[in-house]
């Protein structure tokens, strides 16, 4: 008997089979709860809107958005009590199967396991003086073997040993049966819903809270399983292999885990990631710390776009990856990249994190390429991948000292990580993927390209407003120079950024600056990554870009050049069309532009 008043015969007969009949049924409710969710986000929310309008339509596509965000809250929680007494029941059946093993043993033995955990043995073995055996005794555990010495000299009897090893598993099975119940009954009073018909920010913080409780608890029981150090290839087939049963406990404990790993079906990616987003919200709202709040201002804005209505002709939405981890990762794509023959996938670059701005203007880039190559291909994607930290420069062009490589090499690991996932997932023989590096970001794509065996599966490449590659060749790429593509907007500043040796150089000439830089670049096709990507030597084909406003003009300093590549509404239609072509498998359709 245990201080919890366990003992080894109720472990024994302990039925885990009903604990999980009550994980299955919560399982049952949750799904039903989803299937109610699904219908109204895709069915009731739509149709509403297809055919009513005004103040009483509005009031009901208000209350149908807060139903279903109450109904997508049931369906974490009841996940969430699913895997909880799932886990409850794994770790229980361990420590029967220990007190099983021990039991048959004793019985093997002819020992006698007691109410009390101890355990009796016969007599055995040989005297030295009188020849009987030594007599038999208890064991019990944290204690000596109780037994009454014969006269004379004698040997140990063989069966002590064995009855102390029997009584301490017994007395171990039962005690850590013991703190899994206190565990899990703390766990499961958690779980419980505030009184009232709505979800607010609060209640997911709790159920944030609640979710971190529940993975910690079922390390062993899910999350140790997880194929973290696998390729994306050996991922999806680990979760082909899955049973459906299990395939929704790891989304409703481990949407983090499952929504950002690559190799995992995009429509599973997707539902893992709109239920993580909510439990983000919840976990950054409150905080008053300048991270949390830009996170959380990102967040809100990408969660108000999933649930906004689709315009026409606008492609699904898939969230594909979603995290507070450093400057924040968000992952979207427009179109399924899955069933899409096209998909291309576009890395921004310098000053971008998960925040309002990143939500609102660099998702419609993604946006913008999406349906300008839909019109021209209907079965394309294409993504906006924030998988890594982009460098923050804050102060200015003198801060041009935190655009190492560092961030870079770090970045195109992530990168080709998640091509390989969109390659193993891709129902197509053979998908036109299309790599994107924007700033920064092609200075990211260039660094995934010489990394192994380069960009998998990409076919072509475009580097729109770059400072350098890291390669001074297009060739060097891997995917042949006649599949290089590169935009650069006549006044677009980060285009012609000096290189590192002519900074260098020109700032200890001082007023000899540009003399010493032209000596330092004799061709003049240096940037600060490498060989300028429109320039002649660097080799690639340069598509026509509107040259942007000016860097300084009567209207003041603008960098606004930089920024126009995918804008086809008032911004670069040119640009915009070049990259929608080539996105599409159409590059023989671009306009061309002469090299620098």
């Amino acid at each position: 008997m245990t201080s919890s008043g366990l003992t080894w015969a109720a472990l024994r007969e302990l039925r885990c089979g009903e604990l999980e009949g009550a994980a299955d049924g919560w399982g049952a409710a949750g799904n039903r709860a989803d299937a109610a969710r699904d219908r109204i986000d895709q069915h009731l929310l739509n149709g509403l809107r297809d055919t009513q309008q005004g103040e009483a339509a509005a009031s009901a596509v208000a209350r149908l958005r807060q139903l279903s965000r109450n109904l997508q809250y049931v369906y974490t929680e009841c996940g969430l009590l699913r895997t909880t007494l799932n886990s409850l029941a794994h770790e229980l059946k361990a420590q029967q199967r220990v007190l099983a093993a021990a039991l048959d043993d004793a019985v093997t033995l002819k020992f006698i396991v007691h109410a009390d955990g101890s355990v009796t043995y016969p007599a055995a073995g040989e005297a030295l003086v009188d020849g009987l055996p030594p007599q038999g005794g208890t064991a019990s555990s944290g204690g000596l073997p109780v037994f009454v010495a014969p006269s004379g000299l004698i040997a140990p009897n063989p069966h002590a040993a064995k009855a102390q090893d029997i009584a301490d598993r017994v007395a171990g099975a039962v005690r850590a049966a013991a703190e899994i119940d206190w565990r899990y009954a703390g766990i499961l009073r958690r779980l419980k819903a505030e009184e009232g018909l709505k979800v607010p920010d609060s209640t997911w913080k709790d159920a944030a809270g609640d979710a971190a409780a529940v993975r910690g608890a079922a390390g062993a029981y899910l999350r140790n399983a997880i194929p973290h150090d696998a390729t994306p290839a050996e991922r999806h087939a680990w979760w082909v292999g899955l049973t459906q049963e299990q395939r929704e406990e790891y989304l409703a404990a481990y949407p983090d885990r499952i929504g950002n790993l690559d190799g995992i079906p995009a429509v599973v990616r997707d539902a893992a990631n709109r239920d993580n987003l909510q439990l983000l919200i919840g976990k950054l709202e409150g905080r008053d710390d300048e991270k949390s709040v830009t996170q959380l201002a990102g967040l809100r804005e990408i969660d108000r776009q999933l649930g906004a209505a689709p315009k026409p002709g606008d492609p699904p939405m898939f969230l594909l990856g979603i995290s507070d981890e450093g400057n924040g990762r968000a992952i979207v794509s427009y179109g399924n990249p899955d069933t899409s023959r096209n998909v291309s996938a576009y890395i921004p670059g310098l000053n971008t994190a998960l925040d309002e701005e990143f939500a609102k203007n660099d998702l419609k880039r993604a946006h913008d390429t999406a349906i300008a190559t839909r019109d021209i291909d209907l079965s394309s994607a294409a993504i906006a991948w924030l998988g890594y930290d982009a460098p923050q420069m804050l102060d200015g062009m003198d801060s041009l000292a935190v655009m190492g490589d560092e961030k870079a090499e770090t970045g195109g690991r992530a990168f080709n990580g998640f091509i390989s996932g969109l390659a193993a997932t891709n129902a197509n023989e053979d998908p036109h993927m299309v790599a994107i590096g924007h700033s920064y970001g092609s200075r990211t794509l260039g660094a995934a390209t010489q990394q192994g065996d380069g960009v998998p599966g990409v076919d072509d490449i475009i580097l729109v407003g770059s400072p350098g590659v890291g390669v001074d060749r297009a060739e060097d790429l891997g995917v042949g120079k006649e599949h290089v593509f590169v935009g650069a907007a006549e006044n677009d500043v980060v285009t012609k950024l000096p290189s590192k040796q002519q900074a260098t150089l020109g700032a200890l000439a001082g007023p000899f600056a540009y003399v010493v830089g032209d000596i330092a670049d004799l061709g003049d096709d240096d940037l600060w990554f490498g060989k300028d990507p429109a320039s002649q030597a660097f080799g690639a084909t340069r598509f026509q870009a509107d040259e942007g406003p000016y860097l300084v003009s009567p209207r003041g300093f603008s960098i606004d050049a930089h920024s126009r590549y995918f804008d086809r509404d008032g911004g670069d239609p040119a640009s915009a069309d070049n990259i929608a072509f080539i996105a599409a498998g159409k590059s023989h359709n671009i306009k061309v532009e002469g090299p620098r």
